[in-house]
C-alpha cells in the first residue's frame, strides 16, 4: 500500500539518570531520504545509530529528529590528598614558628584552594543509548503509522482518478472510431485520406494511455517506495495525451483531452508526496 512522505512521532520518558528524555521525528516529500537531527549539547555522538534505526523503516522523505535529554547533575566530590597533606605540614611549621597554640581543623584546610573540587559526572552519555532507543523506535513507529494512514488516503484519490482517466479515454476511443469514420466516407481522393488518416490517427496513443493506465493501478497496491515510478508513468500520460489533443478533430474529443491533462496534473501534485 502507498505510504505517504508527511508524519510526525514522538516518544518520551522520565528515566533514572535523567530528568527527561524525548525524541521527535517528523518528514515532509523528498526526492531521496534525507535526515537532519538536533541535538543537545554533548550528544551529537548519537547521530549515525539514529539515522541507522530510520533507515530501517523510512526509505524516503526528508526527515528531521530533535532529540531532547535533560541529564540529572551526577556530581562526585574529589579530594586532593597531596595537596591537603601539603597544606597540613606547612601549616605545622607556620604555626610552631610563631608559637600558634590554636589547633588546625579540618574545616580550614577543606576550604584551601585546590583541595576539594566538585566533579559532574559523564558516565550519563554511555548509558543514554540504551534507554534512548525504545523511545526512539516508538517515535519512529507513530510516524511511519501516521505516514501509512495518509498513504491510504492518497491510494484511494488516486486510484479514484485514474478510473476516472480510464472513463475519459474510453469517450476518446469510441468517439474517434465515429468521427474518424465520418470523416473518412467525406474524402473522395485516396491521398488526401491516406494523409489525413496519418495525421489524425490517434490509436496508438490511445493503446499506450491504456497500457499506462493499467500499469499505474497495478503499481498503486504495491508495497514499498513506488512514488517515482508513479510519477514517471504519469509523465508518459501527459505526453500521450498532449499528442492527442494536437492531433483531434473533434470537440468533443479535444473537451476530454483537457478534462485528462487536468486530472493528470492532479495525480502528480499528489504523487509528490508519496513514498
Amino acid at each position: 500500500m502507498l505510504k505517504s512522505m508527511t508524519g510526525f512521532g514522538k516518544s518520551e520518558a522520565n528515566i533514572p539518570a535523567f530528568a527527561k528524555v524525548g525524541f521527535e521525528v517528523r518528514s515532509v516529500n523528498h526526492r531521496f531520504l534525507d535526515i537532519v537531527c538536533h541535538f543537545p549539547e554533548g550528544f551529537a555522538y548519537l547521530e549515525g545509530r539514529i539515522k541507522k534505526e530510520i533507515e530501517k523503516k523510512i526509505k524516503r522523505g526528508r526527515i528531521t529528529c530533535l532529540v531532547n535529554i535533560i541529564a540529572k547533575n551526577e556530581e562526585k566530590i574529589l579530594i586532593n590528598k597531596r595537596l591537603l597533606k601539603e597544606y597540613y605540614f606547612s601549616l605545622n611549621k607556620l604555626k610552631r614558628q610563631l608559637k600558634i597554640k590554636e589547633p588546625l581543623r579540618m574545616d580550614t584546610l577543606i576550604d584551601l584552594p585546590g583541595v576539594l573540587t566538585v566533579e559532574e559526572s559523564g558516565n550519563h552519555r554511555n548509558r543514554i543509548w540504551r534507554k534512548l532507543r525504545p523511545l526512539i523506535n516508538a517515535a519512529i513507529t507513530d510516524l511511519a503509522q501516521a505516514r501509512a494512514k495518509e498513504g491510504r488516503a492518497l491510494y484511494l484519490d488516486l486510484k479514484q482518478r485514474s478510473e476516472e482517466l480510464k472513463n475519459a479515454l474510453d469517450v476518446i476511443g469510441k468517439r474517434f472510431k465515429k468521427v474518424i469514420k465520418e470523416k473518412i466516407d467525406q474524402i473522395p481522393a485516396p491521398e488526401e485520406k491516406a494523409s489525413f488518416i496519418k495525421s489524425s490517427d490517434i490509436t496508438e496513443e490511445i493503446i499506450r494511455l491504456r497500457f499506462h493506465i493499467n500499469n499505474f493501478r497495478k503499481k498503486l497496491k504495491k508495497t514499498g517506495p513506488v512514488g517515482k515510478e508513479l510519477d514517471f508513468i504519469a509523465q508518459e500520460l501527459s505526453r500521450e495525451v498532449n499528442t492527442v489533443g494536437a492531433k483531434s478533430i473533434d470537440a468533443i474529443i479535444s473537451s476530454n483531452v483537457v478534462e485528462m491533462k487536468s486530472k493528470i496534473e492532479k495525480i502528480r501534485e499528489q504523487l509528490q508526496n508519496v513514498e
